[in-house]
């Protein structure tokens, strides 16, 4: 009977469509993650004028670009702490700043440790946005569009990426010891674009009832919702999580003490799911294939700068269709056939790049039909990964876990993101001149094919659902399974 009564609740929202107040909120909190976007895209390209330029080891190349997603981690830990003190649209800003303070210091380094200072700095404000953006987005977004608005910081970063790919391409042919400062200068622009946009942006409801301004919350609810009768409706179960959430807490402690020494059953749940979501996010690669790619296909035979560039191009453009594409089919098909689908295709990928790449390194003529396969390899993967485990990392980050400890559980998870990020960005050179592309491809499909089946036991189906309503769905095995019958029934 309450399943009944929930699906009419649902159907107006169905009828009514995405409300456009929430849809620009949602586009503007995104934007934050063009930062992390750009900065990968151009870095890609830009770090091989800056060896020609510093004459870096392979090390220094490595640290160079690892640098960022290892410092990210310290937003990232930081971020929800911070949230929950200065709120969510101030932690959007303060993420914007320093990442802009970070570009300016990279685009004028004289050396470099100064250059690795900028990407120090523009590490942690790459944090904080990775984190708050998809929190922020989840919190305001009704539960029928959340899916589609909440992936939106994951088609940001890849237009951003697309961005940096192009920039590369359009300044490789300025003199050296300009191109490359211009490519990571500019970073500063949208930066300040968003440090401006927020002014237009309305704090998080969900946050301002925790701080008890009920009547501000149901100001925003209002303007985020299609009708008052949802906005009242949102506000009473916002409000009567909010009531339960300060006693859980008092009982275990505090919010860490909730989520990493006495998590209930739920919790733990939820956090085995969102951690092995982002590390398997990163633990596919896809930094890595991101950032070296020039470096790979250099391997494979190409050397013209223009030439590795325009391959990115075309790489980052494949990219940004296919996460689109994922975006507006989430909340039509779900997170799970949509991430399983990426994953498994993901896997199918690597290996071919994997085996083409094996294949160039035995070969002293570099066959073209072996360069093509590599290249079409690189985009399926991406494009897989834009499918999957690119946008959707984010959403379930930041919708499955109660209001009371998404702040600071979503941070936990996404500080495991970017150390795994870390990791792999900074070590992918020296494993691979160990034992080559080809192995290193290979590895990497060995772990997406472990993920794909993480995935398939642990990640539970939560589309149309509220937040409110995540507790249930991870309460025992028996729902998980309830949801995956009603899941099949749905299929025509």
């Amino acid at each position: 009977m309450d399943e009944i009564e929930a699906s009419h609740s649902e159907d107006p929202l169905k009828k009514s469509g995405m409300n456009k107040y929430t849809i620009v909120c949602a586009l503007l909190a995104s934007t934050n993650s063009i930062l992390l976007g750009y900065d990968t895209g151009v870095m890609s390209g830009a770090v091989i004028l800056i060896k020609d330029y510093f004459k870096i080891t392979r090390t220094q190349h490595e640290i160079l670009v690892g640098t960022l997603n290892v410092f990210s981690l310290i937003g990232s830990l930081a971020s929800g702490k911070t949230s929950d003190i200065i709120g969510r649209r101030y932690t959007i800003v303060l993420a914007a700043c320093t990442f802009l303070i970070g570009a300016l210091l990279m685009g004028l380094a004289p050396s470099y440790p100064f250059l690795m200072a900028g990407r120090c700095v523009a590490g942690i404000g790459v944090g904080y946005a990775l984190m708050i953006a998809p929190v922020y987005t989840a919190e305001l977004s009704p539960a029928m569009n959340r899916g589609f608005l909440t992936s939106l910081p994951e088609v940001f970063i890849t237009f951003g990426l697309l961005l940096g790919y192009i920039v590369n391409y359009a300044l490789s042919g300025l003199p050296l010891h300009l191109s490359w400062r211009l490519m990571l200068g500019l970073a500063a622009v949208p930066a300040i674009g968003i440090g401006f946009g927020v002014i237009a942006m309305p704090e998080s409801p969900r946050w301002l009832v925790m701080k008890g301004k009920l009547s501000e919350a149901k100001k925003v609810l209002i303007r985020t919702s299609a009708t008052e009768e949802e906005a009242q409706l949102r506000l009473e179960e916002i409000t009567e999580a909010a009531i339960q959430g300060p006693e859980s807490a008092h009982e275990g402690g505090s919010v860490w003490k909730e989520i990493l020494l006495r998590p209930t059953r739920p919790t733990r749940r939820m956090l085995v799911a969102a951690i092995g979501i982002n590390f398997f996010m990163q633990a596919s690669g896809n930094d890595a294939v991101v950032y070296y790619c020039p470096e790979v296909f250099k391997a494979a035979g190409i050397h013209n700068k223009r030439q590795l560039f325009g391959v990115n191009a075309i790489m980052g453009l494949s990219k940004a269709l296919f996460v689109l594409l994922s975006a507006l089919k989430l909340d039509k098909y779900g997170r799970r056939p949509l991430l399983l689908l990426g994953s498994a295709g993901m896997v199918v990928s690597l290996f071919g790049l994997g085996l083409g790449s094996k294949f160039l390194e035995h070969s002293t003529k570099k066959p073209t039909w072996a360069i093509a396969l590599c290249i079409v390899a690189v985009c399926a993967d991406v494009s897989f990964f834009s499918i999957g485990l690119g946008p959707i990392t984010w959403v379930y980050s930041s919708e499955i876990f109660p209001m009371r400890l998404r702040a600071q559980a979503s941070s936990l998870a996404i500080s495991v993101n970017r150390l795994v990020s870390g990791v792999v960005s900074t070590t992918f050179l020296s494993i691979s001149h160990k034992i080559t592309f080809g192995g290193i491809f290979f590895v990497f499909a060995g772990i997406m094919l472990v993920g794909t089946v993480f995935f398939y036991f642990f990640l539970p189906e939560t589309k149309g659902r509220t937040l409110e309503d995540m507790e249930t769905i991870f309460e025992d095995r028996d729902t998980t399974k309830i949801n995956r019958v009603r899941e099949m029934r749905d299929v025509p």
